[in-house]
């Protein structure tokens, strides 16, 4: 189904643009490395940073449909918040959501009403399918997978950081979806990082499945973006300052790890021409070692030494570090020299006799 522009979209679509294209293998400490898009964060922790998709800005449900897509939500606004009707159903976004990162706000009524289940109860439900739980768990008992910040019938969160009924509550929830094969086959499960009030409660947690109320729910193969539910379970909970980024596309290639293979064989000759104890102008020594067949710097007091790869004579590269190394031969009383330029550091050494 092709979707009809709105507001919202186009602000998905922008927000998408500015991410960073899936990484490669890159040495260590690469200056021509990609950057990361600049983001600016919200001007207090919970408002929204300058790339965010505004879900709920405390004065319109335009973002939201009724739980089926129907238009429009039923839920009630007033004074900055939304509240759940109860009757009325769920609500959704409007637009599809896939990976990301998302900020809730929530509030359970007050004066307390029931117990357990029965109280304050709602859900945030990613996909439509996998719910992180609302409930005032503040002084009430319940089973642990089925209260506050717990990924509901699977894990329970790892502490309580529930507020007093009445205060608002901030779920900061990380959410990176399945995936399957195009056979149709998971892949990957889904996976939840949750904080609540600002508390680690959810540890980036792999879902067995979706999240069901006395059964287990296997996973279903479905779209890598789906609508964001807000659950109504017949208490009127209520939410503000709701929204989320994009999340990037995970990196696949690993960093640039060198092998022995990349070292260039020197002869005998060779090494004796390289190895040896270098000085800067400063004191600063740096030594370079044999390292079987090839070459290595020892630099700046590090334990370790470094090898060396080469692309022509004289010129050196570190084998897994991007930086670059160069032996200009002595001439009469003059000693060899030896510039290293590293991860903005450049010195220049002479051989020492």
């Amino acid at each position: 189904m092709r979707l009809a522009p709105t507001p919202l979209l186009a602000l998905l679509f922008a927000s998408a643009a500015l991410l960073p294209a899936q990484d490669t293998a890159w040495r260590q400490h690469d200056p021509d490395r990609p950057h990361p898009a600049i983001v600016t964060p919200g001007a207090t922790p919970s408002a929204p940073p300058s790339d965010a998709v505004v879900l709920f800005d405390g004065r319109s449900l335009d973002a939201w449909r009724g739980r089926e897509g129907a238009v429009p939500a039923q839920w009630v606004v007033r004074d900055g918040y939304m509240e759940a009707a109860p009757g009325t159903g769920a609500i959704q976004t409007a637009e599809p959501l896939g990976d990301m990162q998302l900020h809730v706000e929530w509030a359970a009524p007050t004066p307390p009403k029931g117990r357990g289940q029965g109280r304050g109860n709602s859900g945030v439900i990613l996909m439509g399918r996998y719910e992180v739980q609302i409930l005032d768990s503040y002084d009430n008992t319940t089973y642990a997978d089925g209260q506050a910040a717990a990924v509901y019938g699977q894990y329970p969160p790892l502490v309580n950081a529930a507020r007093p009924p009445g205060e608002w509550q901030v779920y900061d929830i990380v959410f990176r979806g399945p995936r399957w094969s195009a056979a149709g086959t998971l892949t990957r499960p889904a996976y939840i990082t949750v904080l609540h009030n600002g508390v680690l409660v959810q540890d980036h947690v792999a879902l067995w499945g979706g999240t069901a109320w006395l059964r287990p729910a296997p996973y279903e193969r479905h779209a890598t973006k789906l609508p964001l539910v807000l659950q109504d379970h017949s208490n009127p909970v209520r939410f503000r300052n709701i929204w989320m980024r994009p999340l990037p596309a995970e990196p696949v290639v690993p960093p640039h790890q060198g092998t022995a293979s990349d070292a260039r064989h020197l002869t005998a000759a060779q090494l004796a021409v390289y190895v040896g104890t270098y000085r800067a102008s400063n004191g600063e020594t740096c030594r370079v070692l044999r390292l079987g067949s090839g070459i290595g710097l020892s630099i700046f007091d590090r334990p370790d030494t470094m090898p060396l790869v080469t692309a022509v004579d004289g010129d050196f590269t570190f084998r897994d570090t991007a930086g670059h190394v160069r032996f200009t031969p002595g001439t009469g009383s003059t000693p060899m020299r030896l510039d290293v330029s590293i991860a903005e550091v450049e010195r220049s050494y002479s051989r020492v006799p």
